[in-house]
């Protein structure tokens, strides 16, 4: 742990170690320079400590990124919770009230919503001892509810721009995309692709889930230690994050990666090896800022559903436009690019 906190480049990380559970909680703050922080809590059993503060680690810097390229006036921030292997689910709620006096504590400098293994009744949950600092509660509660959908448009209008960028034109009749993962996500995605004609394939690990898709809508289904190898247009990672990598990227079938998980890239280096091979990497904070500018934009800013879908598919259009013409330009990758963007507006604070 100490190797990590010495080479992270973020401003603070808050550790607490809820001894009822023996979960670790980790919040890191990586950048507070266009505002507060703000970034969704993940909830689940890591393989130890350090991989937990890690992920955290990782996940506050693409929120810093996520926010800065299209300027929006807040900082990154994430929050992990570790839980033991065997949790029992009868402590959850008295957990994340624990973990919500934390938030609350900290008076502002993060604000949380869901994430892997989150939901927003946990933030109903969580926001009994955290509020105001909570986002995306059920509509019950006075929340917006769910980022899914909004996410899964930002990503539906990714595959469009890569296909215009890719093919010269954005129809995605005929187009034929492989998901990765049919949660809140891939699956709104699913039904945003096929409405616009895509052939649609997926790839999926929960029984239910597969028998919903491959049986009753009929699509095709791709075993895990298929996708990589399977022939589409483009590729939509929706699952966890680090599926790009030098195992993985020389076996690509595509011509394109766009997709909602986040940290898609195992390491900096995997944005170069797809360039090397051709392939159009839309990078995933930038393909999937929809959920969180939407839910803060209908929370904070008073928003309308038509409203926040429109500013989440104009800025995603926008923003992958300008990154993709810059890489070209430059000869740069289009993670490179993204970054420029990002930090130059870090730089300038606005």
């Amino acid at each position: 742990m100490e190797s990590l906190l010495r080479e992270w480049d973020g401003e603070t990380v808050i550790v607490r170690y809820d001894r009822p559970t023996g979960a670790w909680i980790f919040i890191a703050i990586h950048s507070t320079r266009l505002g507060p922080a703000a970034g969704g809590t993940r909830m689940k059993s890591y393989p130890d400590v350090q991989a937990a503060l890690q992920d955290a680690f990782r996940l506050a810097a693409g929120m810093t990124y996520k926010f800065a390229t299209p300027g929006i006036p807040w900082g990154g921030g994430k929050a992990v919770i570790a839980i033991p292997p065997h949790f029992d689910p009868q402590f959850r709620p008295a957990l994340l009230r624990r973990y919500g006096a934390l938030i609350h504590q900290l008076g502002g400098l993060f604000s949380t919503g869901p994430d892997v293994g989150t939901s927003s009744a946990d933030m109903d949950i969580i926001a009994e001892t955290g509020d105001p600092y909570v986002f995306a509660r059920t509509p019950a509660a006075g929340g917006a509810g769910s980022s899914g959908p909004f996410t899964a448009l930002g990503v539906f209008t990714s595959i469009q721009v890569a296909c215009e960028h890719l093919f010269g034109e954005a129809s995605l009749k005929g187009r034929r995309v492989l998901v990765q993962g049919t949660g809140s996500v891939g699956g709104t995605l699913i039904e945003h692709l096929l409405a616009a004609g895509a052939e649609v394939v997926f790839s999926e690990v929960d029984e239910d889930a597969i028998r919903r898709f491959r049986d009753e809508l009929g699509l095709k289904f791709v075993p895990a230690e298929a996708v990589y190898t399977t022939e589409c247009d483009i590729f939509a990672p929706c699952a966890l994050g680090g599926v790009l990598n030098a195992d993985t990227i020389p076996q690509l079938k595509c011509r394109g990666v766009a997709g909602g998980a986040n940290n898609q890239l195992a390491g900096p280096e995997d944005a170069e090896r797809l360039r090397a091979r051709g392939i159009l990497y839309a990078p995933d904070y930038v393909v999937n800022v929809g959920g969180a500018m939407a839910i803060l934009g209908l929370e904070t800013q008073g928003w309308t559903q038509e409203r926040a879908e429109k500013e989440v598919t104009e800025s995603v259009r926008r923003g992958l436009r300008q990154l993709f013409e810059l890489a070209a330009a430059e000869g740069i990758t289009t993670e490179a690019a993204a970054r420029d963007i990002a930090e130059e507006r870090l730089s300038a604070g606005t």
